[in-house]
């Protein structure tokens, strides 16, 4: 299990010293996570721990909300006088992201060949009406 979790943070550590070192506005432990698909993807041999330290750490996800849980509750203050405003950044950052998913969705299919054939049976009965 040891050598599991080193290479989980071994990992993080190396996407935390990449962000510092170019200064990417992007988590450390994000990057990490890229390095350590890359190394998934490039067919590492990775020792079975780092499967059973994964498996063990995302069964106990939720305690790892705590800390934002107290985060919030520190700054209940801050959350009651710009709490309408996050509320809406949330909501206009949510629309625009399924917006642009959707986009993006449509185009790849239309550049795959994927793309529906739109028909429009309400239309095609009222011509062959007249």
């Amino acid at each position: 299990m040891l050598q599991g979790f080193a290479i989980l943070l071994g990992c993080q550590l190396a996407g935390e010293a990449f962000v510092r070192a170019f200064g990417l506005p992007v988590p450390g432990p994000v990057v990490g996570m890229v390095l350590l698909a890359m190394l998934m993807l490039a067919r590492m041999p990775l020792p079975a721990e780092v499967g059973d330290v994964s498996g063990g750490l995302l069964k106990h996800l939720s305690l790892l909300f705590v800390p934002a849980g107290v985060g919030i509750v520190q700054h209940l203050g801050r959350l009651g006088d710009e709490g309408l405003r996050i509320l809406l950044v949330l909501v206009l950052s949510t629309v625009v992201t399924l917006a642009v998913t959707a986009v993006v969705f449509a185009a790849v299919a239309r550049l795959m060949g994927l793309a529906p054939v739109h028909h429009e049976p309400a239309n095609e009965a009222v011509e062959e009406e007249q």
